[in-house]
C-alpha cells in the first residue's frame, strides 16, 4: 500500500499531526517557526479544524508553544535544555542496555545485528541511517522488558524531535555510531550488564557532543547570513 493511500485512510486531524511531526523531524519546520492554521490548511488540502486539532496535540506533546501576539510556534530549546534531555537519554538508554543484557532474546540480538549491518551498507543514505538507528534503539528498549522505561523514552523522544535532522547526517558520526552499536551488541551477547550500560552511555554522550556541534555550526551559518 502506498504512502498516499495510507494517508487517505487516516482521520484528517491525525494525518495533519503526523505530517507536522515529520516536518519538525526533518527540519522543514524549525524552532521558532509559526504554525498558521490558514497556511497549513491550504498546504495540506484540508479545513482549519483538523489543523487546529493537530496543533493542540503538538502543544500537549510539548513540541509547540502558544506565544502572545504571535500564535502557535515550534518550541525552541536552549543549550541547557538540550543537555538535560541528553542527560536523561543517557540514563534511560543506559538502563535499557543493562536490562537488555539480562533479558534480550536470541531473536532480538539477531535483529540488532541485522540492523547494524544494514546501517553499514547504508552509510551514504542519511534518511535510511536515521530509520535504522531508530529501530536499533527501539529493539534494545523492547529487550529491556520494562514498560515504564519505554513510556519515559517515548516522552523524551518526542521532545528530541524539536532538534530536527539526526546526527546521522554527519558521516563521521554514522561511522562511530555503527562501531558503538557493535560494542553494545558484544556486551549484550556476553550478558555483561555493567559493560552494556557503560558502552550505551558512551554512545549517547557521543550523540550529544555531535548534536551540540551541529547546532553551533548552524548558528554560525545563520550569523554569517545576517552579517
Amino acid at each position: 500500500m502506498t504512502e498516499p493511500n495510507r494517508r487517505m485512510e487516516l482521520p484528517q486531524g491525525q494525518d495533519a499531526y503526523q505530517r507536522l511531526i515529520a516536518e519538525i523531524r526533518s527540519g522543514m519546520l524549525t524552532p521558532g517557526d509559526r504554525l498558521l492554521e490558514n497556511e497549513l490548511a491550504l498546504r495540506f488540502g484540508i479545513s482549519r479544524t483538523p489543523v487546529r486539532e493537530a496543533i493542540r496535540r503538538l502543544e500537549a506533546d510539548g513540541l509547540v508553544v502558544h506565544l502572545p501576539r504571535f500564535g502557535a510556534a515550534v518550541r525552541k530549546l536552549d543549550y541547557s535544555e538540550i543537555t538535560e534531555l541528553y542527560e536523561m537519554r543517557t540514563v534511560l538508554e543506559g538502563t535499557a542496555a543493562r536490562l537488555a543484557a539480562r533479558a534480550a532474546s536470541e531473536v532480538e540480538l539477531l535483529e540488532m545485528e541485522s540492523l547494524n549491518a544494514e546501517m553499514t551498507r547504508s552509510r551514504t543514505d542519511s534518511a535510511r541511517l536515521y530509520e535504522l538507528n531508530r529501530q536499533f534503539h527501539r529493539v534494545v528498549l523492547d529487550a529491556a522488558r520494562n514498560r515504564y522505561l519505554s513510556h519515559s523514552m517515548r516522552t523524551l523522544q518526542k521532545t528530541l524531535l524539536i532538534l530536527g535532522p539526526s546526527t546521522m547526517e554527519e558521516a563521521d558520526r554514522a561511522e562511530r555510531a555503527i562501531a558503538e552499536h557493535a560494542e553494545v551488541l558484544t556486551a549484550l551477547r556476553e550478558r555483561n550488564e555493567n559493560e552494556a550500560e557503560a558502552v550505551m552511555r558512551r554512545h549517547i554522550l557521543g550523540a550529544h557532543r555531535m548534536r551540540l556541534r551541529q547546532l553551533r555550526a548552524r548558528e554560525a551559518e545563520f550569523g554569517d547570513e545576517q552579517a
